[in-house]
């Protein structure tokens, strides 16, 4: 299950307090204390985005062409000792921090709110150095305060679920943080595999229970595992629904309701792909047997990549499968029991310009055009065996696409 800090966000613990969200700017970068919690079902819903790295969509427009209402913004790490920092880096640490304070207002002022993401793949997590779950939960507390946080996502993965004390400070800070916060939503997400979840998963949910704490849900991430469409995923969350029943004594439909699903949209790490017909799948068998969430990694790859495949690679800012902006998105506000609101259909592309004399670009040294380049006005560029011309600045706009950005001046 090993993603890079760059490409993943597989869910774990996301705690809701059942207190506020801001419904208007404040107006400075501190986000404001006096508002209002959103329900618990679209902070069970949330899809997990970088605010600062792979290219983050603006979330407000997002939020306008899909209803959606919640993020789960990643990834909070140690800056090497008991503090929180962004990508785990000094420069980025949480209490001085004034970018990602400037996201969660807008969310907010647009009617939404977030959740924050401790963990992810790569890095040194707060559970592993803090020395005690009080020392813990004290560093989880500070970005709760810092952002007036109505939810956190703690993502147990390697080598943190493995360490038995990391565990146990994580399990320990999360019950910490529901009593000294009331009304905490708390999911939990582990590993996902073929039986459910393996020896480590397993463990996550026997602490939990030797801690006497009942979160609202436990979740697993079946990718990245050999998994293959949906059918492999609805068979591993049927086996992990198993596990809950044996380790918890619940019956099937309370195991349902505290079982979670975090997926990854398009191609994964693995190389397994997940389609909207997939994502559709698993939304119904949530939906059918009354699971507590539904979410996946992430929103900064829920767009098509410029080559639909993307050459059959993984990309952080793009799924690698055909689709319109935000398919996957639109299954969580479905499973928060709102409609997303039609698919608008780009504008046609404008007139090109009359291509220069002899109707033939030149395109001998210029360089092809590349997704994650910025142009100027008047760069030039080859694509689709065609040179074209910037118009104005522009980043990720195909040439010929929708944008109207580039002037085709013709073949080479």
């Amino acid at each position: 299950m090993r993603r890079s800090t760059a490409w993943s966000a597989a869910a774990a613990v996301a705690v809701a307090v059942g207190a506020t969200v801001a419904l208007a700017n404040t107006g400075s970068a501190a986000p404001s204390t006096a508002t209002t919690a959103l329900t618990g079902n679209w902070y069970a819903a949330a899809p997990y985005v970088m605010p600062l790295d792979n290219d983050p969509p603006d979330l407000t427009q997002v939020m306008a062409a899909t209803g959606q209402r919640a993020f789960q913004l990643a990834f909070i790490l140690s800056d090497g000792g008991c503090t929180a920092a962004w990508d785990g880096l000094t420069s980025q640490e949480v209490a001085s921090d004034t970018t990602v304070a400037g996201v969660v207002n807008s969310v907010r002022a647009a009617g939404g709110d977030v959740s924050v993401s401790f963990g992810g793949a790569n890095g040194t997590k707060l559970g592993q150095v803090c020395g005690t779950p009080a020392a813990t939960a004290a560093a989880e507390q500070a970005v709760i305060t810092k952002y007036s946080l109505h939810a956190i996502d703690l993502d147990l993965e390697e080598p943190e679920y493995e360490n038995t004390t990391a565990i146990d400070n994580e399990i320990g800070a999360a019950q910490i943080l529901q009593q000294n916060n009331p009304g905490l939503y708390i999911s939990i997400t582990t590993a996902g595999t073929a039986a459910g979840t393996g020896f480590f998963g397993q463990n996550v949910l026997n602490t939990a229970k030797s801690f006497g704490f009942t979160p609202n849900n436990f979740s697993i991430m079946p990718f990245d595992g050999g998994f293959s469409g949906a059918a492999s995923q609805i068979s591993a969350l049927n086996n992990f629904h198993s596990l809950l029943e044996n380790t918890f004594a619940w019956d099937s439909a309370t195991a349902f309701a505290h079982e979670g699903f975090s997926g990854m949209n398009g191609r994964t790490d693995s190389a397994e792909i997940f389609t909207q017909t997939d994502f559709q799948s698993v939304l119904n068998y949530a939906t059918t047997n009354g699971l507590a969430r539904f979410t996946f990694w992430s929103l900064n790859r829920d767009r098509q990549c410029a080559v639909p495949d993307n050459n059959g690679t993984l990309s952080g800012t793009c799924s690698s499968v055909p689709q319109a902006a935000w398919d996957f998105t639109r299954f969580d506000v479905q499973f928060a029991g709102a409609t997303p609101p039609p698919v608008t259909t780009p504008p046609a592309p404008p007139a090109t310009t009359t291509p220069p004399a002899g109707g033939t670009g030149t395109c001998a040294g210029v360089a092809a055009w590349n997704s994650s380049t910025a142009y100027v006005g008047g760069s030039t560029v080859t694509f689709g065996g065609h040179e074209w011309t910037a118009q104005w600045w522009t980043f990720n706009d195909t040439p010929g696409g929708a944008a109207g950005v580039w002037v085709d001046n013709g073949p080479c």
